[in-house]
C-alpha cells in the first residue's frame, strides 16, 4: 500500500492500519501542535532525520506499560534508595531533550531528535501537553526521560543517562507518578527488552487502537507537573 501524502491542510492522518510493514504511515504536513497532538491521539508519532520530509509513524504491534506494573529490580532498589540523586519534574524540559538527542542510538548516524523536533515539543511543554523526569546529582543532570499526556496516557519519546541506571530512575518514578495520576498506560512505541525487563508487553495493534478510542474520552489536560511531582 502506497504512503500517503499529507497536505499542510485539512488536518488529518491515514487510519494506522494502512502503516506499511515497517511503521511508515505518512509522509508530510508540518509540527504545529494541533497536528502533533492528533497524531499521538491515533497512535502516530513523527520521526524523520534533519533535511528529511516529515514522516509519521504507527507501530504493529505495540509496546506499552502499566505503570502500576513497573518492575523493580533489587539493584535498582539500591538506586531509589541512594541520596545523592534528586528527581524533579518539568524543571527543565528542553535540556531533557537536548541530552536524549546528544545521544547516538545503535544502528543510527544521527539523531532524530533535531531543532525541529525539539522547537515543537517545547512548543507542546509549554503549553502543558510535553513533560519531562529529569534526574540530578548536585546540580547537574544525570538523566531524564520527556513524553506527552495524551488522556490517562503518557506517550514516551526518549530517555537518556549520564550516570549508569538514572533513565531507569528517572522511568520508576514517572511511572509512580502515572499510578497516583490514574493513568493506564505508558506507550514505548518500539519493541525494547530494556523496557520488558521493566514490565512492559506488547500487545496487538487492534487491541490498542481499541484503546486509544476509549482514551480520547479523557480530557486533554494542560498542566505543569512540577509541584504535584514534588508533593505526591
Amino acid at each position: 500500500m502506497p504512503v500517503a501524502f499529507l497536505p499542510e491542510f485539512p488536518l488529518y492522518f491515514p487510519h494506522p492500519s494502512k502503516a506499511d510493514r515497517h511503521g511508515l504511515l505518512a509522509i508530510g504536513g508540518s509540527l504545529t501542535a494541533e497536528r502533533i497532538i492528533l497524531a499521538y491521539q491515533n497512535g502516530i508519532f513523527p520521526w524523520y532525520n534533519l533535511g528529511e520530509p516529515i514522516m509519521w509513524w504507527s507501530l504493529s504491534p505495540r509496546l506499552v506499560l502499566d505503570p502500576k506494573k513497573i518492575h523493580v529490580s533489587k539493584s535498582m532498589h539500591r538506586v531509589l534508595n541512594n541520596k545523592s540523586f534528586s528527581v524533579t519534574a518539568d524543571k527543565d524540559f528542553e535540556q531533557v531533550m537536548r541530552n536524549c538527542g546528544s545521544i547516538m542510538r545503535q544502528g543510527q548516524n544521527e539523531s532524530w531528535i533535531h531543532e525541529e523536533m525539539i522547537q515543537a515539543y517545547i512548543n507542546l511543554h509549554q503549553m502543558g501537553i510535553a513533560h519531562s523526569i529529569e534526574v540530578w546529582k548536585s546540580e547537574e543532570l544525570v538523566g531524564g526521560i520527556y513524553g506527552l499526556a495524551i488522556g490517562k496516557m503518557f506517550c514516551g519519546e526518549s530517555m537518556f543517562s549520564k550516570i549508569s541506571n538514572t533513565s531507569k530512575l528517572a522511568m520508576i518514578n514517572l511511572a509512580n507518578f502515572l499510578s497516583v495520576k490514574k493513568f493506564d498506560w505508558i506507550d514505548c512505541q518500539q519493541e525494547s527488552d530494556h523496557m520488558k525487563r521493566m514490565g512492559a508487553s506488547i500487545i496487538p495493534q487492534a487491541d490498542f487502537l481499541n484503546y486509544l478510542e476509549q482514551n480520547k474520552r479523557n480530557s486533554l489536560v494542560t498542566e505543569n507537573w512540577s509541584g504535584e511531582f514534588n508533593n505526591f
